[in-house]
């Protein structure tokens, strides 16, 4: 399938150390016409961006995720600003809470968070939310701030979508629709606006069905493509195009 957008990577990864040039090189070839690949911390904005140097079609998201929340130094906002100011970054991201893992106290993590919400909204960018079982603070923390963005891998309820959709929000789904347990995600996917949907693979995790427990890449998300496709009465072909727009209006590209 061509005309594949994936909205959240990690090809910095160290699962992607044996091959990582060789496997970003042959993702044109193989349907691949965009990628927003997401830092975690400092060092892996840096690292991002240096690979959205290499690649045209890859493009880098520079923020503190929930895990790192608490490890970061006095100025690290000063330098996620820094970052955000290259011409290759055009998100916030990978921002959010973290309820599940608990990596940093939950006070952190909601400052951290607050602040580059605010950080995105000074600098006109859009923001990539993490949110694993902190629902009701981050659509608390949304209202306040009002960000434009993506909630990715989605793990909330269809009504939960449809009040980040009225906030204005897009809605990333990926690898979790294939899976035995998709109930919800498959849900979502069919009640979300297709002007509001994105498609994601968070590789190298989230591998769907047939290659779960595998590592992820781009060249996987016709597997979610057909699974959303499914749920919504659609072609996988409908859906790449359809995603691919959303993304490209989202982060303000033309890929």
């Amino acid at each position: 399938m061509a005309a594949i957008f994936d909205s959240h990577a990690h090809y910095n990864d160290e699962a992607f150390a044996q091959d990582r040039d060789a496997l970003l090189s042959s993702l044109p070839a193989k349907g691949v016409c965009g990628v927003i690949n997401c830092a975690t911390d400092l060092a892996t904005c840096a690292e991002t961006l240096a690979l959205a140097e290499r690649y045209p079609f890859l493009y880098a998201a520079c923020g503190v995720h929930p895990h790192e929340a608490a490890a970061q130094p006095e100025d690290w906002l000063a330098q996620v600003r820094a970052f955000c100011a290259h011409a290759k970054c055009v998100a916030v991201g990978e921002i959010g809470l973290d309820y599940y893992y608990d990596f940093a106290p939950r006070d952190v993590q909601q400052a951290v968070f607050a602040a580059q919400l605010e950080l995105a909204n000074e600098l006109a960018l859009p923001v990539i939310v993490h949110d694993r079982e902190s629902h009701e603070d981050t659509l608390r923390l949304l209202r306040q701030y009002r960000p434009q963005g993506v909630v990715h891998c989605f793990s909330g309820s269809s009504e939960m979508a449809k009040e980040c959709v009225a906030l204005g929000l897009y809605i990333g789904l990926g690898g979790a629709t294939t899976f035995k347990n998709a109930r919800k995600p498959l849900e979502v996917a069919a009640a979300v606006p297709a002007d509001r949907l994105l498609i994601e693979t968070d590789c190298p995790y989230m591998a769907p069905v047939p290659l779960r427990g595998k590592r992820n890449d781009s060249t996987l998300i016709p597997y979610a493509a057909q699974a959303i496709a499914d749920a919504r009465g659609e072609t996988p072909e409908a859906i790449l195009a359809q995603t691919r727009a959303n993304a490209n209006r989202l982060f303000g590209l033309e890929l």
